[in-house]
């Protein structure tokens, strides 16, 4: 997987040396200049983490990651500030920051850190899961080599379908947002249509479902998104 951070950070050079250091070590890097840009774009798009300077045009960073926290409590928040005094990490840390530093730092020491908010942010999450197989009703999905065995045989699975049906399996029995999907799914460089979310329940369906058109697993909820339902859980 490639993880996505969203930076935040008014100083033009700071931000252009720590977006090239985190690109070079392979992540996806959005890089933001004001606190406004950077709330809008963490309710817009799903990011692994959030590198936040606190001094900000428009709104500071502990506004941000308080509006953050409204939305996601937790996604990690590596706060970046000039100040180095302990009433303001402490007031990081009471908005919500998962860690710390104070300008100038280390470079090594910084990407050390990313690393290790990154690997925290997918405990107990689908990308860390360690669900191979799921069984229901008459059928079995195997997550490692995108088959699936139902009741008319074996079938192989596109990824999307594979990464869809996780999706949706390790959130049994809750709607899952289109917006959610579209972004966990199909990522940010292509957005499909709401109409080919549907296609791919109506897929699931026709391979899993007894009647296709009395769904007992995958169902639609309009306006909303999509739901797995397991009875027999």
């Amino acid at each position: 997987m490639v993880w996505r951070i969203l930076l935040v950070e008014d100083e033009e050079n700071l931000q252009e040396v720590i977006k090239m250091n985190l690109e070079l070590e392979g992540y996806e890097v959005i890089a933001v200049d004001n606190g406004l840009d950077a709330l809008r774009l963490a309710k817009e798009q799903r990011f692994n983490l959030v590198v936040l300077d606190v001094m900000l045009p428009e709104m500071d960073g502990f506004h941000v990651c308080e509006q953050i926290r409204l939305d996601d409590p937790n996604i990690p928040v590596l706060f970046l500030t000039a100040k180095d005094s302990t009433q303001d990490k402490i007031t990081g840390l009471k908005k919500g920051g998962d860690d710390y530093m104070t300008k100038p730092f280390h470079l090594e020491e910084f990407l050390l850190r990313v690393r290790v908010l990154l690997r925290h942010s997918v405990k107990g999450t689908t990308e860390e899961s360690s669900l191979r197989t799921y069984q229901f009703g008459k059928n079995e999905i195997n997550f490692v080599t995108y088959k699936a065995t139902t009741q008319n045989g074996e079938i192989d699975l596109t990824r999307k379908e594979t990464k869809l049906l996780k999706l949706l399996i390790e959130r049994n029995n809750e709607v899952v947002s289109r917006e959610h999907i579209l972004q966990f799914v199909w990522g940010y460089d292509v957005f499909p249509s709401t109409r080919t979310i549907d296609n791919f329940i109506l897929a699931f369906r026709k391979y899993f479902e007894d009647d296709p058109k009395e769904p007992i697993y995958f169902h639609s909820v309009r306006g909303v998104g999509y739901k797995f339902t397991n009875p027999g859980n």
